[in-house]
């Protein structure tokens, strides 16, 4: 590898975040979506997305370049990948996940990462998921984007586990019930509680209603910290609840679950993991970094002390295999007896 080789690696992660826009821009003006009954030529985008054509034209050449966008003959399309996931209302869309949350609120907060770093936050800073969520404003957005991004992996766990046999499933932190919902449809002797902040279980209730799980989905509004949770459940699920809390509190998290499964009952926690020889994966290791900006005493999770302590809180037949494909985790364990 020549220096120059390695100058121009060190570019592409300082120069990442122009990329990183280009794609919120093009998801706020809908460019995607424009895009798929077929390429355009600059002009016809514009008129499309109502934009400056010479505008567009720089906008859509940036996405070519990062490999979102095909060109051919001057006409722009979308490549395989923004087709099934950037365009409004395909199968796997997560656009309003990553232009709400990500965007909107996730790229703003990770400017507070030198500081959260040096443990020299000012007063006025975000430094808690409870004290963001405490804005009804912010936790409708970051619930609404959420809920968006949470159902290819919900989709994912109810693949990968199989809860026939459940009936009480505890969703902790499980917001809006994206999982909850996902695992009803899929299972349905599934009766789960989902336990989140008040200003995010209100909206749950109606993405419940709405798909007509009311009847079998209960919202218990409460810090999951330090919130009562009901017992004799066959399954306990944790999704992005580790790295969203101090490290501190991860034994007793998995001591209240314990103790809250019945015997044979299945603990599941789905998140960013990294390998124990701390290489990556990346993106699990970027949105580790990310979550610090907010939740300063956040940990590092990896694969090889998630099991030990599994083990330790008493848990059997336990792994960790990978979920998401270079980002997340699932934990699982199952209490004895």
């Amino acid at each position: 590898m020549t220096l120059l080789t390695k100058a121009e690696e060190i570019s592409d992660v300082a120069f990442g975040f122009m990329g990183s826009k280009a794609l919120f821009a093009a998801l706020h003006h809908q460019v995607f979506t424009r895009l798929a009954d077929g390429p355009l030529t600059a002009e016809q985008a514009a008129e499309a997305t109502g934009l400056h054509p010479e505008r567009v034209r720089t906008l859509l050449t940036a996405l070519a370049a990062l490999g979102i966008l095909s060109v051919e003959g001057g006409r722009f399309g979308n490549s395989p990948a923004a087709d099934s996931f950037l365009v409004k209302g395909a199968k796997y869309d997560f656009g309003d996940y990553l232009r709400l949350q990500v965007d909107r609120q996730m790229y703003t907060l990770l400017d507070q990462i030198e500081l959260a770093l040096a443990n020299k936050l000012p007063d006025d800073a975000t430094a808690s998921y409870a004290e963001w969520f405490s804005d009804p404003e912010e936790a409708r957005l970051y619930s609404m984007s959420q809920h968006a991004g949470s159902l290819g992996p919900a989709l994912g766990l109810a693949k990968s586990v199989d809860l026939s046999g459940a009936r009480r499933l505890l969703d902790v932190g499980g917001g809006t019930g994206a999982f909850a919902i996902t695992l009803c449809e899929a299972f349905p002797d599934l009766r789960p509680t989902v336990v989140d902040f008040p200003n995010v279980v209100s909206l749950g209730a109606k993405y419940a209603e709405d798909a007509g799980l009311a009847d079998r989905i209960t919202y218990v509004p409460g810090d999951a910290l330090k919130t009562e949770w009901p017992g004799d459940q066959d399954a306990v699920l944790m999704s992005y609840l580790f790295s969203g809390v101090p490290g501190e509190a991860h034994d007793g998290l998995l001591a209240r679950a314990f103790e809250r499964l019945a015997p044979g009952g299945r603990i599941l926690i789905h998140d960013f993991v990294v390998s124990a020889d701390r290489t990556g994966p990346k993106l699990a290791a970027l949105w580790q970094l990310q979550h610090t900006a907010f939740t300063p005493k956040a940990r590092s999770l990896d694969d090889a002390w998630l099991a030990q302590q599994l083990t330790k809180a008493g848990f059997a037949e336990v792994s960790v295999t990978p979920m998401i494909p270079g980002m997340t985790m699932l934990a699982q364990g199952v209490r004895p007896g």
